[in-house]
């Protein structure tokens, strides 16, 4: 299911929808790097092209994350 979130990007409030998969995958990416996830949805936010959604970002962000080999 598709979900409204919210997150305070630099001092202002945005909001975008993502799955549930998606903001879990979100949450376990935060935990394994130890910060907060307000800290990773504004790291992937700042480094987004201007004119790219940040849903799509996020969703990018986290299918690349798992995507990568773990040593």
């Amino acid at each position: 299911m598709i979900r409204k979130h919210s997150a305070t990007l630099h001092g202002h409030r945005t909001s975008f929808s993502l799955e549930d998969e998606f903001w879990t995958a979100l949450k376990e990416i935060a935990d394994a790097r130890a910060i907060a996830l307000a800290a990773l949805i504004a790291e992937i936010d700042d480094g987004r092209e201007a004119d790219s959604n940040l849903s799509s970002a996020l969703r990018l962000y986290a299918f690349d994350w798992f995507r990568r080999p773990r040593s």
